[in-house]
C-alpha cells in the first residue's frame, strides 16, 4: 500500500443483514482492507476514529437508522482498580500470562471451540471450522499478538513452550499508544475465575506498566444485556458526534 492509499484508502458498504445485538434490527458496515506496508498506520488511525479489526478488514458499523454501537476504549492512566477486581487478580494468581506470535494452535481451537459451544451455541461463530480459527489469527498484515494465560506449573519456569493447562487465550492488536482487544476466549467451566474480567484487567495491568493511554473494547450497546460488563472497567470512554468522552 503506498502513502497515498493510506492517506485515500477505500471505502466499501455491506449489505443490510439481522444484527446480532438488537432485535428486529439491520445492521450495515463500511469498511476497507488493511494490507501492504501502511496497514499498521492506516489501523492506528481508524482504531481512532472507531473501526475494529478482523482479519484483513477495518470496519464499522454504518447503520441508516441506528447508531446505538459505541466504540468504547479505557483510559488507562487514569484506572483504578476497585476493591472486587484486586479480587479477581488474586484468584488468578496461579496464571501465568505468555505472549506469543499471532499464530493459531490446535489446543488453542480446542478451547475455543469448548468456550464457543458452552457460551455462545447459537452465534454465527459456532462453526467456525479450525482453518476458520487459524484465519481469524493468522490473517494481519499489523502488529498482532496471541495471550495465553496458562496455569503455572510449580517448579517449572513459563515459557512460550510451557506445558502448563492452557486456561484463556486473547487475540491482541499493539497500536502507538494503546493495544485493542479483537477477541478473547476462555475455559467456560470456571465461572469462579471471572475469566472474561480477568483477561480485560490483566490487559489494562499490562498497559499501566507499558505506559500506554488506551485499551480499546470493542462496541458497546447500552440495550444489550450482553455487552453491560464493558461498563465497569472506567474511566470509560465513549466515542460520539462530539468525539470521545467519558461515560458517566
Amino acid at each position: 500500500m503506498t502513502r497515498h492509499a493510506l492517506e485515500n484508502p477505500q471505502f466499501y458498504l455491506t449489505s443490510p443483514q439481522d444484527c446480532p445485538y438488537l432485535d428486529n434490527r439491520q445492521e450495515r458496515k463500511i469498511f476497507t482492507y488493511l494490507v501492504g506496508a501502511e496497514a499498521k498506520n492506516l489501523n492506528d488511525l481508524l482504531s481512532v476514529g472507531g473501526f475494529r479489526r478482523s482479519q484483513t478488514i477495518a470496519y464499522r458499523p454504518a447503520c441508516a437508522d441506528c447508531n446505538a454501537c459505541k466504540s468504547v476504549r479505557v483510559v488507562v492512566p487514569q484506572f483504578e482498580f476497585s476493591k472486587n477486581q484486586r479480587k479477581i487478580l488474586k484468584r488468578n494468581t496461579d496464571l501465568v500470562r505468555i505472549v506469543k506470535p499471532a499464530l493459531a494452535t490446535s489446543e488453542q481451537y480446542a478451547l475455543f471451540h469448548r468456550y464457543l459451544r458452552s457460551r455462545h451455541d447459537d452465534g454465527g461463530m459456532v462453526e467456525m471450522t479450525e482453518a476458520d480459527y487459524i484465519a481469524m489469527i493468522e490473517e494481519t498484515h499489523i502488529e498482532t499478538i496471541v495471550v495465553e494465560y496458562r496455569r503455572r506449573v510449580e517448579g517449572h519456569a513459563i515459557t512460550g513452550s510451557a506445558h502448563g493447562e492452557l486456561i484463556a487465550v486473547a487475540l491482541t492488536d499493539v497500536l502507538d499508544d494503546a493495544t485493542s482487544m479483537v477477541y478473547s476466549f476462555f475455559a467456560p467451566d470456571m465461572d469462579r475465575r471471572s475469566l472474561g474480567t480477568y483477561i480485560i484487567l490483566d490487559h489494562i495491568r499490562q498497559a499501566i506498566e507499558n505506559g500506554l493511554s488506551y485499551v480499546y473494547l470493542g462496541y458497546w450497546v447500552a440495550e444489550s444485556a450482553k455487552m453491560s460488563y464493558k461498563t465497569r472497567f472506567k474511566p470509560l470512554e465513549v466515542l460520539g458526534a462530539e468525539g470521545w468522552t467519558c461515560l458517566d
